[in-house]
C-alpha cells in the first residue's frame, strides 16, 4: 500500500528545489551540504518535535533515508 502524504507533490518538490537552489547558488561542496542540512535536521527535530517524540522521529528518518539511497542505487 502506498503512502499518502498530507503534503502535495508540488508543494514539497518546490520546498526541496529552494533549498537545492541555495545549495547550487553558494556553490557547496558534498560534504558541506550534508553538513548543513544534517544541522538543519538536528534543529529542526529539537526544536519542533517534543521530546518524547524525538527518538521514534529519528529512527523513522534514518530508515527513510537508508531505503531511499538504496532504492535509488539499485
Amino acid at each position: 500500500m502506498p503512502i499518502v502524504s498530507k503534503y502535495s507533490n508540488e508543494r514539497v518538490e518546490k520546498i526541496i528545489q529552494e533549498l537545492l537552489d541555495v545549495l547550487i547558488n553558494e556553490k557547496v561542496t558534498a560534504d558541506l551540504a550534508l553538513m548543513c542540512l544534517g544541522n538543519t535536521i538536528t534543529d529542526v527535530i529539537n526544536n519542533q518535535v517534543p521530546e518524547h517524540q524525538r527518538q521514534a522521529i529519528v529512527d523513522n528518518f534514518t530508515t527513510a533515508l537508508k531505503q531511499s539511497v538504496e532504492k535509488s542505487n539499485n
